[in-house]
Parts: structure tokens; sequence; C-alpha cells
């Protein structure tokens, strides 16, 4: 059930944002809009989980909570007072563990005391209370590099708790360490919070598995992207201990399930175009030929369907990287997503039965057929043996999507074209042109195998040609990733 947030009572409120804007300056001078009108209170006695995929700004809400970046624009409340620096009542245990490798257990976990301005004679005390909090007595003395993954992260909680935090930061903490050891841990942090007469009084974790926070959190926060907002706060009504089997476990698990699929990958019809008229820009989810190819194959080895969620427990993969992987897929048309489903469409089938050149032949058909391709395809026809500054194709890129990161964007345009052997792309000259065709040539023929001769493409703004080295992509591999631009 979706709450308000503004009908909380004044007194229970611990930290609050108001109508959160956040933006960060691209190298170019435009802005990439990463929050929009994020509104959200922790209150006393609850964990609350901010869940969404890759890009939807949930750690970045989370620092702008620990007073770490200020908003582009909003407010902050700490105990309903204006906040303007860091949140000191704020700890936070991070994905990376995040320790001095130089540093035993002990020293790791009182530099952190230091830093806040504890006295010398209290320092070790509340180190060792934090250390026997998280089960790592008789580890004092040891080095991270001679722990596991797991003994790491329970370091970096004994840091967090060590400075008596009211509430206590977690920024997807068990996404590096095994299945069990998570569920051991996700487990000893409920614990921890649960005793009602010391701190920390509440818990914001951002996660992007949907078990884990139906498992800990009281209050989840669902958040889409482009930009980040969010789409529903959903409380968790369940009794603890919490039975990751039980029935309205998985029946509330697949609330969620459905909420951010809906918004990800939602059901709308294709747009109706004009004879001529290309389809609006959109946006190029950050995944690889690879990753697609391989959920295409996925799917065609279960009968050329699944669902979105079996296929990230199955693989193993966080879900919202699944998730933009299916919407690259999407993308391409050769996929379709009815409901939690993931169907490979007569694309999808035609180019799973192919052989590497029909692959490589349908899959420029596809680009082809997106705006961005076809923009740049037909100012390169206009000159076919031309070049085109990356500068200028990353313009094209910001006018279409200036939302976006066009960087990031233009990666992922380089390899989807070297896949295809669309275009080639010179990384020293930063060109791009159309791959030149292998053709039996006599050495005496004017050219030569260095590039230079009539084969040369011209640079699309300037008189001389600039001798390129012969561009990757003439030879894509069949279903591997193209080396980073």
């Amino acid at each position: 059930m979706a709450v308000d947030t503004t009908a909380v009572k004044t007194d229970s409120k611990l930290i609050e944002v108001k109508n959160v804007f956040q933006e960060f300056a691209l190298p170019n001078g435009k802005s990439l809009k990463v929050l929009a009108d994020v509104s959200l209170c922790i209150n006393k006695r609850e964990v609350v989980a901010l869940l969404g995929p890759s890009g939807c700004g949930k750690s970045t809400l989370l620092r702008i909570l620990a007073g770490l970046i200020p908003p582009t624009k909003g407010d902050v409340f700490y105990h309903d007072q204006p906040l303007h620096d860091l949140n000191t009542g704020v700890s936070i245990v991070f994905q990376s563990f995040a320790l001095f490798p130089w540093m035993t257990v002990a020293e790791n976990i009182q530099t952190a005391l230091k830093s806040r301005g504890f006295p010398v004679n209290e320092i070790e005390d509340r180190a060792q209370k934090a250390i026997q909090m998280v089960g790592l007595v008789g580890f004092e003395e040891t080095y991270p590099r001679e722990l596991s993954g797991g003994m790491k992260q329970r370091v970096g909680i004994a840091r967090a708790l060590s400075v008596d935090p009211e509430i206590l930061f977690m920024d997807e903490p068990f996404s590096h360490v095994d299945a069990l050891t998570a569920e051991s841990l996700r487990a000893e942090v409920i614990d921890i919070w649960a005793a009602h007469d010391k701190n920390p009084s509440s818990v914001l974790m951002v996660s992007h598995d949907i078990s884990e926070v139906v498992y800990m959190a009281d209050r989840i926060v669902v958040l889409g992207t482009n930009p980040g907002h969010i789409l529903k706060i959903v409380e968790n009504p369940l009794p603890r201990p919490r039975d990751y089997r039980g029935a309205d476990f998985n029946k509330l698990v697949d609330q969620l399930h459905d909420i951010i699929t809906g918004h990800e990958i939602p059901d709308v019809p294709e747009p109706v175009l004009q004879p001529n008229e290309l389809p609006p820009a959109e946006s190029l989810p950050s995944v690889s030929p690879s990753e697609i190819v391989g959920i295409l194959e996925y799917l065609d080895a279960r009968g050329g369907k699944e669902d979105v969620f079996r296929i990230a427990t199955e693989t193993d993969k966080e879900f919202g990287s699944i998730l933009q992987v299916v919407k690259a897929a999407e993308l391409l048309d050769f996929v379709d997503t009815p409901k939690r489903m993931v169907v490979l469409t007569p694309d999808g089938q035609r180019f799973v039965k192919a052989t590497s050149q029909e692959r490589q032949n349908i899959w420029k058909e596809q680009l082809l057929k997106l705006r961005l391709f076809k923009q740049v395809n037909d100012m390169l026809a206009k000159h076919p043996r031309a070049k085109l500054n990356a500068e200028l194709v990353q313009e094209v890129i910001i006018l279409n999507l200036p939302s976006e990161n066009f960087e990031k964007t233009f990666e992922t345009f380089i390899h989807w074209t070297h896949y295809g052997n669309l275009f080639a792309y010179d990384e020293d000259t930063q060109k791009i042109f159309y791959p030149r065709k292998r053709t039996s040539r006599n050495p005496k023929q004017k050219g030569d195998s260095s590039g230079n001769g009539p084969d040369q493409p011209n640079e699309i703004t300037a008189a001389a040609a600039v001798p390129t080295k012969p561009a990757a992509s003439e030879k894509p591999p069949k279903d591997s990733a193209p080396p980073q631009a």
C-alpha cells in the first residue's frame, strides 16, 4: 500500500528531503538530471529501503540525506532543522568495504572514532564494543587481506556502528558477498537495530535486490529512472522474523516486481508514424552487444520466452542490469515484454538462427530503424568517402537526448555500430566513417595497405585526409563485446 510521507507526525521525523532536484554538470556545459522532485522522510524506529534499477539516483539520494552533497534545488532537514553540512547523526556502510589495507581490524574501526573527535580514552573501548556486536572478537589484529568478503563487511558495519549513529545508512552493503553470508548479515543488522535501548534508531538502505528489501524494510521506496523519481512507497506489514519462503513474503515480492516492470518495460503500443517520419530518439541502455546476444540465446534455449525475474535469478545477475539488457533487446525489436515476460520477436528468432555474417546484417538493419543511427548514417551517406568528427556525432546525441550522459551514450553507440559493421571508428583521430570493403589489390596500384589511396575516407570538414590505422571493426566477433572505445 502506498503511503503519503507528508502525513507523518512531526515529532517522529528524523531526516527529511522536500522537493529535491539534483543535476550534475557535463563537460559540454549541459546538465545531467539525476533526481526530480523527490520528497521523503525517515522516521524513528523504522527500516527504509530505496529500491530501483541502476541509474535511478538511489545512491545520490543517500548522499544528499547524509549531507555529502547539496541538492541542486530543494530542502534537507535533520530533526526539523535545515541541513547545510555533513549529517553528524548518520554513519554509512559502503558497498565496497572501503577498508585501509595497512590497518588491522581494530585500527580501521578506531580511525572512524578518531575522525569524529572522540576522547582518546573512549576510542579503544568503543571499538571493542563494536567488534563484539558484529562477532569479530579474536580478529582485532587481523589485516583485511586475511579476511573473507563477509568478514570485511562486518568490519565496515562495526566501524559505522562504533560512532553510535542515530541513522545507519547502507549503500548496497551485501552485493559483494555470497548469498548465504548476505542472509546472515541481513539478520544480524536487523537484530542490532531491534534493540530499542540503543542506536541506530533507524536504517536507510539502498538495494536492487527485491527479496532483500522485503526481508529488511518497513517501507520500500520504489524509484523510477530518467530522471530518478519516486514511483511508489510501499508499506511492508509482514511480522518479524520474516520467512523468505512464506506466501505473503512472495506476494509482496511479486507486487514490487510488477511496479518496477510496469515502469521500466511498460506495455505501450508503438507510435503511429507518417511515411518517412523517424521515431523519437530513445535512450541507449549502456549494455554490450554480447549481453544482448546472450539473452537472446538464453531465451531461444527456453522455448523463446521467460519471466524477467527468473532470468535474473538463473543468470545470477543484478535485476537492474538484466532490465537494461532486456530494454536494449526490445529497442532493437528482438524481444517483446508483455507483463513480466520476455518473448523473442520474429526478428529475434531470425537473429538467433542466423550465421555470424547474417547476424551482423540483421543487427545493422535494426540499428538503422533507430533515430540516432539513421541520422548519422544520413550524414555519411551524403559523402560516402568522408569521415565525421566524433564531436559532431556527440552533438547529434545531445540534441536528441539532452538529459542523457552523452559520453556514455556515445560509447554505447560505437559498440553497437562496431558489432553490426555499420560504421568504423578510429580512436586516434576520433573519426567515424563507413568501413572499407575488403578487395584484392595489386601492390603497384595507387594506394597501399597503410590505408592511403582511393579507399581512404576524407574528413567531412577538411580538405586533407588524415591517414588512419585499419579499423578494428572490420572483423567483428560473432557474439563477443567489442573492445572499449
